[in-house]
């Protein structure tokens, strides 16, 4: 199976091209593939599929096999992938995620993408879709207690579930360690993924994610969105603001008039290469 390595500020995935490759059992090919000593080492696959819906679709999956709906750093490195190859040679373009159709915009230079804007869309607020279990209908600056601490979520979902949970200090966090705990706590139905973050500024905010079925990465698209939103909500932002993530920045912007979130950031190509999969 012929495949490319590619990352947004290193939230780094596999992509394989299926207007060209057939994967019969995803899954089991992305955990495989996903291991960082005996696979290729990604955060985990991005399928690249035709659509009759869009201009082409992404079915994503995490580095311990399970789908996800939607991944923000992958989707900007799909456009990228779907446009330097020539498959969709638009500069705007729709790709069908498991979260919807997304729109994006994508700024070319020496005939390559460089840059792209992502219509994240509207934040899911509602703690029964996110999914929470809770009797209130929106989950924010809510206590949780995880292994013996009270800490305070803000729940958002971008497509994926999210919880913000701000802190003075982030880089002395044992992510490890309490990572799972908030992952597998047990009002989140579906699992969740957790963003640790400290607000610098009004307008910058330091973040580091552990996501659900991939442990820590280096960032993470959806997650940086749902920070966003949490912290307008939580009355520490306007609604523009810079990411500073492990991997890099990402610039989001909630506009509250269309009550849609916009991502831009950068992709890259890391390498190509071939996989020989077991039957």
């Amino acid at each position: 199976m012929k495949f490319t390595k590619m990352q947004g500020i290193g939230n780094d995935y596999v992509y394989v091209n299926c207007f060209q490759e057939t994967v019969k059992n995803p899954s089991q090919t992305a955990k495989r593939i996903s291991d960082r000593h005996f696979g290729v080492g990604a955060d985990g696959m991005i399928l690249i599929k035709p659509s009759v819906i869009a201009d082409c679709e992404m079915e994503m999956y995490n580095a311990d096999g399970s789908k996800g709906a939607m991944c923000g750093n992958g989707i900007r490195c799909v456009a990228k992938y779907v446009y330097d190859y020539g498959i969709v040679r638009k500069t705007k373009l729709q790709i069908a995620t498991g979260a919807g159709i997304k729109t994006l915009e994508l700024e070319v230079e020496d005939g390559k993408a460089k840059k792209i804007t992502v219509d994240m869309g509207e934040p899911i607020l509602e703690a029964s879709k996110i999914p929470v279990l809770s009797e209130k209908s929106q989950i924010i600056a809510e206590p949780v207690k995880i292994d013996g601490k009270e800490y305070h979520i803000t729940a958002v979902s971008m497509g994926n579930p999210h919880a913000v949970v701000f802190l003075d200090d982030i880089k002395n966090l044992d992510l490890e360690k309490i990572g799972p705990k908030f992952e597998h706590y047990k009002d989140f139905p579906d699992r969740m993924n957790t963003e640790f973050c400290r607000i610098a500024d009004a307008h910058t905010i330091e973040m580091r994610v552990w996501e659900r079925g991939s442990g820590e990465t280096l960032a993470c698209g959806t997650g940086a969105c749902a920070v966003a939103v949490a912290s307008v909500l939580n009355g520490y932002t306007q609604g523009d603001v810079k990411i500073h993530l492990l991997g890099g920045d990402l610039d989001i912007t909630w506009d509250r008039t269309t009550n849609h979130v916009f991502m831009t950031g950068p992709a890259q190509v890391v390498f190509e290469g071939e996989i020989e999969l077991e039957d």
